[in-house]
């Protein structure tokens, strides 16, 4: 198949799709107005750089696209982000088209202003099909779809040849951590509090214990500063870790360091990191946000617990602390599970599939350039 991408280069996620999809002999083009800060992509794949910028750049490209695909004439066109590239795919007007959503497209961009929230509307009406990574947001893009057809949901996997239990981790410690991008969202904040908590609770009963607990921080972002001062005034300065950004390729490692993996988020639209611990044989606690509940099964794969409530997450991490047979049962349990529903080349295969009924769906007659009607 003859696949046109439009997305973001330098985003893991993407760069994960058009790897598996060439690999399965599909022919694709990426066009992006970002820069591609990698070379792991194969040669197979050509990369065509869009010449606009920023947010007018998602308007100004459009021209120049909706020419290439004239000429390239691929079978389909999936753009991934309803609202950036979405705004690009639709005022192209190719058919047919899929539109992938990812998460703050949805659930954030349309809130900021009635504008985002046409905007986003008009896009997704304009897409010929739409694929969320959740249940949860595909729900909450059909309410924006008005009428459109619901979303098909392809969760994004792992790869559970790479992300497997291998323990790195210090036997002096007992190390409660994330891996995951330091903003209001996720929750950092909650988590580090937590763990103050469960310091505090612990030192009573077991202050060997308590002494051995280490939190480890993986990932950057815009939270860090004020991060760094929660932890100053809660007293965890060499306790608490916070290791930076590190390469997708070197996730694993820092995973395989943890005993309990922690996704504090007050928001997520899917939660492929929990994903990454649960197939490294690690057991999660999580909270009750976006899809979160549908990559955990509570008391079987991790613990879930009422997002902005420190005391629950504190409580929830009590229980594994003090009990290595459970942490042993979960973590196993969340790799079976892993294996069983998000192991990364039957996500690809429900893509793949979702592809081809798209394609199908439309006949040589009826294939256009611009949309129909």
């Amino acid at each position: 198949m003859k696949i046109a991408m439009l997305a973001p280069a330098n985003s893991i996620h993407t760069q994960r799709w058009l790897v598996a999809l060439s690999r399965r002999g599909h022919d694709i083009t990426l066009f992006t107005q970002h820069p591609i800060l990698t070379d792991t992509l194969p040669d197979s794949v050509r990369i065509e750089r869009l010449p606009f910028s920023g947010r007018i750049g998602y308007f100004l490209n459009a021209a120049l696209l909706a020419w290439r695909l004239r000429r390239l004439r691929p079978d389909l066109l999936h753009t991934h982000y309803a609202s950036g590239y979405g705004t690009t795919a639709a005022l192209t007007g190719f058919y047919p088209s899929l539109l992938s959503v990812w998460g703050s497209d949805v659930f954030t961009f349309p809130k900021l202003s009635r504008l985002n929230r046409a905007l986003v509307c008009w896009n997704l009406r304009r897409a010929t099909r739409i694929a969320s990574t959740s249940n949860e947001m595909a729900a909450e893009t059909l309410l924006l779809a008005r009428g459109r057809r619901e979303p098909y949901v392809t969760p994004f996997g792992v790869d559970c040849r790479v992300f497997y239990p291998c323990n790195n981790r210090d036997v002096d410690t007992l190390t409660i951590g994330t891996v995951k991008t330091l903003a209001r969202p996720y929750g950092i904040d909650v988590l580090i509090q937590a763990f103050a908590l469960l310091r505090s609770n612990l030192r009573n009963r077991d202050a060997g214990l308590a002494s051995r607990l280490r939190l480890l921080i993986v990932g950057d972002g815009p939270q860090r500063a004020e991060l760094v001062e929660l932890i100053e005034r809660l007293e965890l300065v060499g306790t608490v870790t916070l290791a930076g950004a590190v390469p997708h390729s070197e996730v694993p490692f820092w995973l395989n360091k943890l005993h309990i993996y922690v996704a504090a988020s007050r928001q997520e639209s899917f939660g492929v990191a929990v994903v990454e611990a649960s197939a490294c044989g690690i057991p999660v606690v999580v909270t009750d946000v976006g899809g979160l509940p549908e990559v955990v099964r509570d008391d079987v794969t991790g613990l879930i617990v009422p997002h902005e409530n420190p005391g629950a997450l504190a409580d929830a991490l009590s229980q594994l602390v003090l009990d290595c047979d459970l942490r042993q049962r979960l973590g196993l349990s969340g790799r079976a599970f892993v294996l069983k529903h998000f192991e990364w080349e039957r996500c690809v295969d429900i893509m793949e599939t979702l592809y081809f009924d798209i394609a199908d769906s439309v006949t040589h007659s009826d294939r256009r350039t611009t949309q129909p009607g």
